[in-house]
């Protein structure tokens, strides 16, 4: 019996109706209905597992009811399952979730037909190491963020594969993914890069010298960053939702992960530009 899951964002009024919705209309088209703990509270009678635990239950799919902050965790609980997402913008700016609402149930009827794509997006793996010791591990669809918690420059030694770059003095350092590129990094004032570019993109948050400028490596790269925060903590922050503490002499390396995130979308879905021009208000001409 295929399988498919239902993630939702916590607190959005709509959900009551929706997710009753979509799990009636799976189960109806003959799918065994898993949903998350956020979503179990505007259903009954489901299967209900945490999102790190969704991957043991053999979905065939998983419908992803949110803004971009819903769909970059359940890619991290989900991705190195292979388990591909149908994003729902129920946000404002929504540069992952592509699909609208309005689209919801056609985008599902693609599925069943088999006339649906993939979008795939590559995924950072990072690493944490204090002395010899790695003290941690994550991956990240958009971005790992290095910052100092104190209102002063921090100092960022920067390598790729090894050799020397640069030393960025900054508020923060962001290494991002082409997906990552249109998020905190954007704001920054790093380039837009297409997802299916083979790129990593490092960008300074407000550098002190005018020539720390952004720079983009192959996805292959491995990009290690030596941190040096002085007498004050940081954080490693990862798609802008999970932090953890870092201290000075801490190095952070970032490499492509195994496994890259699956989007689902209608093949007469909104591509990539359309979306930039729908979420940035591009004139058209």
């Amino acid at each position: 019996m295929p399988a498919a899951a239902v993630i939702s964002k916590p607190n959005k009024p709509e959900l009551k109706e929706l997710v009753s919705g979509v799990v009636g209309w799976l189960e109806r088209h003959g799918y065994e209905v898993v949903v998350d703990p956020d979503s179990s509270n505007h259903v009954s009678g489901c299967k209900c597992a945490p999102r790190e635990q969704l991957h043991k239950c053999q979905l065939d799919f998983a419908v992803v009811l949110g803004g971009d902050g819903t769909l970059l965790a359940a890619a991290r609980a989900l991705a190195h399952a292979q388990v591909p997402l149908l994003a729902v913008n129920l946000g404002s700016l929504g540069f992952l979730t592509e699909v609208p609402l309005a689209e919801l149930y056609e985008h599902l009827e693609s599925i069943i037909q088999k006339c649906c794509v993939f979008d795939e997006r590559s995924m950072l793996h990072c690493r944490l190491v204090r002395g010899a010791n790695t003290v941690h591990e994550c991956e990240a669809l958009n971005d790992v963020v290095m910052k100092a918690t104190a209102a002063r420059l921090a100092d960022f030694e920067l390598r790729i594969n090894s050799y020397r770059v640069t030393n960025y003095k900054a508020d923060a350092l962001i290494v991002a993914t082409p997906t990552g590129s249109t998020a905190y990094s954007l704001a920054a004032g790093g380039p837009i890069l297409a997802p299916d570019v083979k790129a990593l993109v490092i960008t300074p948050v407000s550098p002190h010298s005018l020539t720390h400028r952004p720079i983009v490596v192959e996805e292959s790269s491995i990009v290690s960053v030596t941190l040096s925060l002085g007498h004050e903590e940081g954080f490693l922050t990862t798609d802008g939702q999970v932090s953890i503490p870092i201290q000075s002499g801490d190095r952070v390396e970032c490499k492509l992960a195994k496994y890259r995130v699956k989007l689902l979308r209608h093949q007469n879905g909104q591509k990539f530009f359309d979306v930039l021009r729908s979420k940035l208000h591009w004139g058209e001409r």
